[in-house]
């Protein structure tokens, strides 16, 4: 049961972790600048790729177990763009 990503599961999935550096960067940018550094922003990034994109993971990789070819695929958009949308709204709330 070893399923591929498709060409556009793939850029799903870097634009996922895009999104994910992106707000690690600019709330490291943020704590260097206020002198408050820590931890914590790491623990909290492991934690979201082991809540986030994992799952993400597992659904392409029972996508080749989908009769239909499309119903595990729309699950995998709909949650790789709700991610996108969630560290979009993070980054706008850190500017």
């Amino acid at each position: 049961m070893i399923g591929t990503l498709t060409h556009w599961m793939e850029i799903a999935m870097w634009i996922v972790l895009g999104s994910m550096a992106v707000d690690f960067l600019v709330g490291a940018f943020k704590s260097l600048t206020g002198g408050n550094l820590s931890y914590e922003p790491v623990l909290g990034y492991l934690k979201d790729i082991l809540h986030y994109v994992l799952p993400l993971i597992v659904l392409a990789g029972i996508s080749v177990m989908d009769s239909t070819g499309w119903i595990v695929q729309a699950g995998y958009y709909v949650g790789a763009f709700a991610v996108v949308v969630k560290y979009l709204a993070a980054i706008k709330s850190k500017l």
